[in-house]
């Protein structure tokens, strides 16, 4: 992850701008001084139908279970 540093000040009058450039890869360390104290990253949302056909449930999905998988076979 490439990280950037930007002083508060600077990064108040920036926010927007900053926001608005984020990358998947990218972080603000937003600094005091020579003091970090925050830092920006991204997030990363999931998208419906991003990956089709890669989770399903199954119809008896809330079946009971049955009584041998509650046995202790120990």
């Amino acid at each position: 992850m490439e990280s950037k540093w930007i002083d508060v000040k600077e990064a108040q009058a920036r926010l927007p701008e900053l926001i608005s450039q984020m990358g998947s890869d990218q972080e603000w360390i937003i600094m005091d001084g020579s003091l970090p104290i925050a830092k920006i990253i991204s997030i990363n949302l999931r998208s419906p139908g991003l990956h089709p056909g890669a989770v399903w449930t199954s119809a008896d999905f809330d079946e009971p279970l049955p009584d041998e998988f509650w046995a202790d076979n120990s």
